[in-house]
């Protein structure tokens, strides 16, 4: 069966929102081709070394957007949508760059694999790795390694979001402590708190997709003594609360949730955010300040934002 790919020009600042548009949409998967998502090749440890360098000499300078749609009688609809929704966003938001489509035929395998050309091996802090499964890799004296699917659902960019992310749960967690993780996604960001001593995980998603993936992977890591996979909107149908929320995902989503989240958040706890694109962190962190959490931490890699915030009451 063939498939059309559908691209869509954007920026780093205009990704998740493009990503989030075609998704809506109808579909099959995205993925995030951005340049700005390769380290410096200058920095002695990370991901570098496992990337051919020439891979960056053949990346766009524009981010590209990559969805897959079948080739069915919806399909001119969509894009007519589509086309609609980009037209409308381009003057309110001169930032997300040209939002432009162009659409191509693929084969089903290649739509299942390129998406995997630009997921590999990290260091998502100082010996934690994030390793795809079908990705070799040999680690260093004292590595930890979590291996992962991501499913074509959830992109391939976001290295420096999630290693933002464990980098705070690493410094925060002492052990044993009760941890949800909003959008988990591939389960990522749960799998490495259980390896890190929390003594109990939640993941939640509201993708049946990504709860399947991250069920998977989290069986897969042997964590799942520690970390249930649940699919649901936290806001509506679960009623735990927590030590550590953490969430990387998109701005519109921390800034709108950040007041009701409180409750989920025993007093005192943390909430670590990203996903946050920079030109927005001060937007997100008003939003935080103003629902009553009080910031201890900001973290900046390439073009993106994380927090560690407390709630005060």
């Amino acid at each position: 069966m063939d498939w059309i790919e559908l691209i869509v020009h954007t920026t780093t600042a205009g990704s998740d929102w493009v990503s989030d548009c075609l998704m809506e949409l109808g579909a099959s998967g995205t993925m995030i081709e951005d340049k700005a998502d390769i380290p410096d090749p200058s920095k002695p440890h990370g991901i570098w070394e496992i990337i051919d360098p020439k891979l960056l000499e053949t990346m766009p300078e524009d981010v590209l957007v990559h969805a897959w749609f079948a080739p069915d009688e919806t399909f001119p609809g969509i894009l007519q949508q589509l086309k609609e929704h980009l037209d409308a966003m381009r003057p309110q938001q001169p930032l997300y760059g040209a939002l432009v489509a162009d659409t191509r035929t693929v084969s089903e395998d290649a739509w299942a694999e390129v998406w995997k050309k630009y997921y590999k091996p990290f260091y998502a802090g100082p010996h934690l790795v994030v390793k795809p499964t079908w990705e070799a890799f040999e680690p260093a004296p004292g590595d930890r390694i979590i291996e992962i699917d991501p499913g074509m659902a959830f992109g391939s960019g976001t290295h420096e979001t999630t290693g933002m992310c464990i980098t705070l749960l690493e410094e925060v967690i002492k052990g044993g402590e009760r941890i949800i993780d909003v959008g988990t996604g591939s389960g990522i960001l749960a799998i490495a708190a259980a390896l890190l001593g929390a003594g109990q995980v939640l993941a939640v998603d509201i993708d049946p997709d990504a709860v399947r993936v991250a069920t998977e992977n989290v069986a897969h890591n042997h964590v799942d003594g520690v970390v249930t996979v649940q699919e649901g909107d936290l806001l509506k149908k679960v009623n735990e609360t927590c030590d550590i929320c953490v969430a990387n995902i998109i701005s519109d989503i921390i800034i709108s949730f950040a007041a009701p989240l409180k409750e989920h958040i025993v007093p005192g706890g943390l909430f670590i955010c990203s996903g946050i694109v920079r030109e927005r962190t001060e937007e997100v962190r008003e939003a935080l300040l103003k629902a009553g959490f009080e910031i201890l931490k900001t973290e900046h890699r390439g073009e993106w934002t994380a927090f560690l915030s407390r709630r005060n009451d």
